[in-house]
């Protein structure tokens, strides 16, 4: 044995007989608190936040965790904005568009009327502009974003009378989900902002004459089948709703950058989780809600053509008045167009196809 080896063993064992160990440098455990916008009965919308916070957890070994709180444990259910903002929570996990009244560019990280498919707005999120652009929007609001869930192509909601022309649209009180209201004013109607859990109450007690929430698979939770009766489609005003999660900056930044590739990638996993869900549970739905005695029924196509006549001018006219929509919509329409082009020859001919095969 030489002289350095020698040295080597004589101090590992000088460190043994002393009691002691090397130093270990232990980061200490991270405890973040996530509130969510839906609530816990909603196992597709509210699971998303659950599914981020288990893969925080998993990937950490359970150094990092994150607890998940439904709406009104922590705050309500259209505060996580300012909660976040604050550092009252250093995460939440909401739909985007519930802000418009902060700023209209907000509703793009969801869903606009006549917008992105889910899988066109993933595209633009995480190989376009859109997470970019995003990014420094939300830096306004001391916010780092990550997508959080898409429900998919959504219904366009339950009805007490049926919508036979545009008229049948003047007058209607209506909870639509936040931004869309804008459209639904412009034709006559009258939208309503209520969260999730306080819905069927409303729709029960005439307060709305009808309601839109997510699709099959939810609304079958709620119950709105048992206070309405007519279902339509599509929801052309979320083609694909995106939620986010939001992440106080402050508390991300403070994060290693371990730490920070796991939210990252428990986000992107959620992101994929929550749309598979409701893809695959939604069918089965449908079918229970069509024997129950729901009416499923398309929009006219003149209210169809009225809505994205009245989307289009309310689009140019906040991107001449709001610098911020201005930014975003421009890239955001730009890919817009080139999707809809190579959709048209690929998954729009596919489905078309097997939608009419005997199967």
């Amino acid at each position: 044995m030489d002289r350095r080896s020698i040295l080597k063993h004589a101090g590992i064992a000088g460190v043994l007989a002393a009691g002691a160990a090397p130093a270990v440098h232990a980061q200490a455990a991270i405890r973040w608190r996530l509130t969510s916008s839906f609530p816990k009965a909603l196992d597709t919308i509210h699971g998303a936040a659950d599914v981020f916070a288990r893969k925080v957890n998993e990937m950490s070994g359970g150094k990092f965790s994150v607890t998940v709180h439904a709406p009104g444990e922590l705050v309500p259910a259209f505060g996580v904005v300012d909660a976040v903002q604050q550092g009252t929570v250093e995460a939440g996990h909401t739909a985007p568009y519930y802000y418009f009244g902060k700023d209209d560019t907000f509703a793009m990280g969801t869903a606009i009327p006549f917008g992105l498919n889910s899988r066109q707005l993933t595209a633009w999120y995480y190989d376009g502009n859109g997470l970019k652009l995003f990014r420094e929007f939300y830096d306004q609001y001391n916010i780092v974003n990550f997508p959080g869930g898409n429900t998919g192509a959504q219904m366009g909601g339950w009805y007490r009378k049926e919508v036979k022309t545009l008229a049948d649209i003047k007058g209607l009180k209506m909870r639509i989900g936040g931004f869309a209201g804008k459209v639904l004013a412009r034709m006559g109607g009258v939208p309503q902002n209520i969260p999730g859990g306080e819905i069927y109450q409303a729709l029960e007690k005439g307060t709305i004459d009808a309601t839109e929430w997510i699709g099959p698979y939810d609304d079958e939770k709620l119950g709105f089948q048992k206070v309405a009766k007519n279902y339509y489609y599509p929801g052309w005003w979320e083609g694909g709703a995106q939620l986010d999660f939001y992440i106080n900056k402050a508390a991300y930044n403070g994060l290693s950058a371990e730490n920070k590739a796991i939210v990252e990638t428990a986000a992107s996993h959620a992101h994929t989780m929550m749309q598979a869900m409701y893809d695959a549970r939604n069918p089965a739905a449908l079918k229970r809600l069509v024997a129950g005695g729901a009416k499923v029924l398309p929009f006219p196509k003149a209210v169809m053509d009225e809505a994205f006549k009245q989307s289009m001018e309310l689009y140019a006219e906040l991107s001449a008045s709001n610098p911020n929509w201005k930014k975003i919509y421009a890239d955001y329409s730009n890919f817009r167009k080139d999707q809809n082009l190579w959709f048209r020859f690929t998954d729009a001919q596919f489905d078309r196809y097997m939608q009419s095969a005997k199967l």
